[in-house]
């Protein structure tokens, strides 16, 4: 079912784009592509053939070498409609705004966004549309970034550190913000996304441009050949007419690779882009199917951004129950994710009652202990006197040895031990009326690896990637992070020097980098790797220094990055070997067809058994133009990638799309003979 959609979905968008393939027929469009601009050239010579010595079979090879070039432009069309599809959206979410401009002694201005300036700052009050790209100076807001990334839950924009870039066009729920402007007008993020999701701004990638090269002179190799076939023919006495000529030259040169080139390349961006992630060049695409080392942030990455509670470790006297009451009540007023992660474990392990009970003394008149950075310690203070303290080993030893009490030695054995697993313990203790206070047990922290990230890992390195996890933790912690979350190497304590260091390094061996960023202090090495990855939350200069942004802001996404660039590559690899290899099929079905009559022994080269010459070469023809239709489908999908080592997959195409590059023309060719060979004019 969903197969027979997606093919009516393909030939409604052919329908579609019918009307951009006849446009693109202008020369002017075509003779980008050398090996198209081949077949439009041959196209319009059997054209004026055909209109002066007039045939059916001149003009049944010129209707399908004009079919073969709509069919090649059909193919760009369609990548092309995807993007531009993409760009309406964009667009519509694009509206003419007004700003309202912040002079230096603070009074407003009311001016259109188009006359902003870089540097200007702008106040964005609720319900107001940010007039455009800018950092967040001053205050905190709210900012519903739907109409750029697609998400409708609102995200917060504040002044300082990574999440203060506000794009423009979009829009402020909450509270109030000023705005430094960043973009000068029409180079807005959203005028950059219409551009490159369009396909206007695309350029060509260093690989599509040799691989072009190679296409255009096996073009002038083949073109050469048959210019020299014509005195050859004259001289054994059988001269070949110009319109046998052309259809040979179009079938024995790379038309189906040639015809679909340009689509894979817009494809691999439109492909991006479906992911929330655009990419600022094609180059960039192609780069992360190349990339041999992926540098990983550790926080928000490889681990959740936040450490949590992973288990409750009781002191040998207290119960668990005891520990469990504690911990849950001295967290209540906690509102640090560390301290809400440990209300959710605590919870698991109360009963329905007492949990309801717990809750309850907050109504009850008793006191709670905020966490503060000066006290590194959360409590509460219950109305009968007794009091939960939790928070830093060293902070609560202190508060139990302030009231008298004592920390046994097997909490602060596991403090310890934990501290040196590169875990994070925070103590728990309370002090009941009439009792000296106790050290009840440890609460553990720790940084926890994301499921399934081992198995990513496992599937790079089956790619032949490297992972480096980049922290700024100690080696101890570090260390461990690393060995759970199965990375090959990490770098702990990592200063922006030392991640640039670590690049230089890495490419000085000839591998290609890719590392993910969010901050001003990430921009340097965001612009020395070969893919950089800015966050959209981060800052303007992280997202202008690298060359691709992604607008889920989710850093694990460089593991699709990665697989979406090695896609692009090996479709287009495929489809080019596909495309050479079903030229053989073309050599039985012509070169006999064109001297079998001078050479009847040639005869036994026709190993299809086509009806006669004539039908045999349109047959050709009708299949080289078809075979590119038949070929849309897969360069815009993509074929399907599989971590595997480059030798099992170059194995695997070469048996899939080489040996399938040799049969199918066969059985296409012959088939179609079937049908041309009744057909008036082919005897």
């Amino acid at each position: 079912m969903t197969h027979s959609m997606s093919l009516t979905l393909l030939a409604r968008q052919l329908v579609a784009t019918f009307p951009e393939a006849v446009r693109k027929l202008d020369p002017r469009h075509v003779w980008r592509s050398p090996v198209v601009f081949v077949v439009w050239v041959g196209s319009l010579v059997t054209t004026v053939v055909a209109v002066t010595d007039p045939s059916w079979f001149a003009w049944s090879i010129t209707l399908w070498l004009w079919a073969t070039v709509l069919f090649a432009n059909m193919a760009e069309a369609v990548a092309e409609g995807r993007g531009k599809a993409q760009a309406a959206t964009l667009r519509a979410a694009r509206t003419t705004t007004t700003a309202q401009r912040r002079a230096v002694d603070g009074s407003l201005t009311t001016v259109a966004a188009s006359d902003l300036m870089v540097g200007d700052l702008v106040v964005v009050r609720p319900g107001e549309v940010v007039p455009g790209d800018g950092d967040v100076v001053e205050g905190m807001a709210t900012v519903d970034e739907s109409a750029i990334t697609g998400e409708s839950a609102p995200v917060i924009r504040e002044s300082g550190g990574d999440r203060c870039a506000v794009t423009g066009g979009t829009t402020v729920l909450s509270d109030g913000i000023t705005v430094r402007i960043t973009t000068k007008p029409g180079e807005t993020f959203i005028d950059r996304m219409i551009a490159l999701v369009e396909g206007a701004a695309r350029q060509k990638t260093p690989n599509e441009i040799a691989l072009t090269i190679l296409l255009t002179t096996l073009t002038i190799i083949f073109v050469l050949a048959v210019m020299a076939i014509q005195p050859l023919a004259v001289y054994s006495g059988h001269e070949q007419s110009v319109v046998v000529l052309v259809a040979l030259l179009v079938c024995l040169i790379p038309t189906t690779i040639g015809a679909l080139l340009s689509a894979i390349g817009i494809a691999g961006m439109d492909r991006l882009v479906q992911h929330n992630v655009l990419a600022m060049s094609g180059r960039a695409v192609e780069a992360a199917g190349d990339v041999s080392t992926l540098l990983l942030d550790k926080t928000g990455t490889i681990t959740f951004g936040n450490r949590r509670a992973t288990e409750l470790l009781s002191a040998p006297r207290p119960d668990d129950v005891e520990l469990v009451e504690a911990a849950y009540l001295s967290s209540l007023a906690d509102e640090t994710p560390e301290g809400r992660s440990i209300v959710d474990l605590a919870a698991t392990g109360l009963p329905d009652g007492t949990r309801a009970r717990l809750d309850g003394v907050r109504r009850d008149g008793a006191t709670f202990v905020e966490f503060t950075a000066q006290t590194r310690m959360s409590g509460a203070d219950l109305c009968d006197g007794t009091a939960v303290r939790k928070g830093a080993s060293d902070a609560v030893c202190r508060w139990v040895a302030r009231h008298g009490g004592q920390v046994p030695p097997e909490v602060l054995t596991m403090v310890d031990t934990i501290a040196r697993a590169g875990g994070t313990p925070l103590v728990v203790a309370t002090a009941r009326p009439g009792e000296q206070p106790r050290a009840l047990g440890v609460v553990h922290l720790k940084d926890v690896v994301k499921p399934g990230m081992k198995e990513r890992f496992g599937q790079l390195r089956a790619m032949g990637i490297r992972t480096v996890m980049i922290t700024g933790d100690n080696p101890l912690t570090a260390t461990s992070i690393a060995a759970e979350a199965g990375v090959d190497d990490f770098l702990a304590e990592a200063t922006p020097e030392d991640k640039m260091a670590l690049i230089k390094k890495e490419q000085e061996g000839g591998r290609l980098v890719a590392m993910t960023g969010d901050g001003t202090n990430d921009a340097p090495a965001l612009a020395q790797s070969d893919v950089g990855v800015a966050m959209n939350t981060g800052t303007s200069a992280a997202k202008e220094a690298a060359n691709m942004v992604d607008l889920d802001s989710d850093p694990t996404k460089l593991i699709d990055i990665v697989s979406i660039g090695k896609q692009l590559l090996i479709t287009r690899g495929a489809l080019t070997t596909f495309s050479i290899a079903n030229d053989i099929a073309k050599y039985f079905a012509i070169i006999p067809a064109m001297f079998v009559v001078l050479f009847p022994g040639l005869d036994a080269l026709n190993v299809m058994g086509l009806a006669t010459p004539k039908s045999a070469m349109l047959s050709a023809v009708i299949f080289n133009a078809l075979i590119i239709v038949a070929l849309i489908p897969l360069s815009l999908r993509g074929v399907r990638y599989r971590p595997a080592g480059s030798t099992a997959l170059l194995r695997r195409n070469l048996l899939v799309y080489g040996v399938g590059g040799v049969i199918a023309p066969f059985i296409g060719i012959k088939l179609i003979d079937l049908v041309v060979s009744h057909l008036p004019g082919m005897m």
